[in-house]
């Protein structure tokens, strides 16, 4: 039966391959790439190669009125029967700046926006769309960890404080600094996994919300607000990592990520899948006080952006 899901990043590195993968593996899918400006319309033009069935929704992540404007629109689209129902949501964007100053057209640490406030945003305002059974897939990553078995030393920690100090700018350590975006990112991932244990106890039955971790996977363009160096060591040298096991291919991750959301690697609710198999995440990403102060927050910060 004809469906639909809605996918953000898509349009490279490990979004892109598991675009590819969804529709080569599903006739019945209708892909809804949310992508910024006109990179969508070339980008569903590109996907749609073969005779798949592919549209696009203009969408900033960065800017919570334009998710607000792209969900409803979706919105829009499936009640005039313009699309087949809901049955998917892939929360793939993430980015990673080179400091925690960076500010959001909201207020909102840019950091904490797209990998957090965006996903949340997309969530509450299509639940009540979805036709059962759904599933929700959130990319996260195992920097949340915080450890050198997970991410080599790369990048630090999470430094989980309130989330109201988490949502703006210098909330860390050497704010002005790389570690200080690269501990923005692993805070946010960690928080994306909070946000999905909520879900999977706050979501009507039938909806699932799953927590997908690809590992380190080099050349995906998460570090293009990184300097030269940086960018040339992930463009160039890090590649060579997938060669063992401490790091995961393009390609490889992407066909994860899409056996998740085609249902082929079976995972309950509020699961947390690194690669290929369902597992537990970090004793940290256990902790309903957090869950619930979370929550509280971004539940807050949406009805805030809404009023302005």
């Amino acid at each position: 039966m004809k469906h639909t899901i809605v996918m953000t990043g898509a349009s490279r590195g490990i979004g892109r391959a598991a675009a590819e993968h969804i529709l080569r593996r599903s006739p019945d899918v209708h892909l809804l790439v949310v992508a910024r400006g006109s990179s969508g319309a070339r980008l569903a033009a590109e996907l749609a190669t073969g005779g798949h069935t592919v549209s696009y929704v203009p969408a900033d992540l960065g800017s919570l009125d334009s998710v607000r404007r792209a969900a409803t629109e979706i919105r829009d689209r499936l009640d005039r029967g313009d699309l087949p129902p809901l049955r998917g949501f892939v929360g793939n964007a993430g980015i990673q700046y080179t400091n925690a100053l960076t500010e959001g057209a909201d207020g909102f640490e840019a950091t904490f926006t797209v990998n957090v406030l965006a996903n949340h945003l997309f969530v509450r305002l299509l639940q009540d769309r979805f036709a059962a059974p759904a599933r929700m897939v959130i990319t996260v990553s195992d920097t949340h960890f915080g450890d050198f078995r997970h991410n080599l030393g790369m990048v630090p920690g999470p430094a989980w404080t309130s989330p109201d100090t988490l949502a703006r700018t210098g909330a860390f350590t050497r704010p002005d600094t790389p570690a200080g975006g690269r501990t923005a990112y692993s805070t946010s991932k960690l928080a994306a996994i909070y946000l999905v244990h909520a879900y999977a106890r706050r979501l009507p039955a039938g909806i699932d919300a799953v927590a997908y971790n690809p590992g380190f996977v080099p050349g995906t363009g998460l570090a293009r607000n990184a300097g030269p160096v940086s960018r040339f060591a992930m463009r160039r040298i890090m590649p060579v990592m997938t060669l063992t096991p401490f790091a995961t291919g393009r390609d490889a991750a992407g066909r994860y990520l899409a056996d998740i959301v085609l249902g082929t690697t079976r995972a309950p609710t509020g699961s947390y899948v690194d690669r290929g198999r369902v597992d537990r995440s970090s004793d940290e990403s256990y902790d309903p006080r957090r869950e619930d102060e979370l929550w509280e927050a971004v539940e807050r910060f949406r009805a805030y952006a809404s009023e302005r």
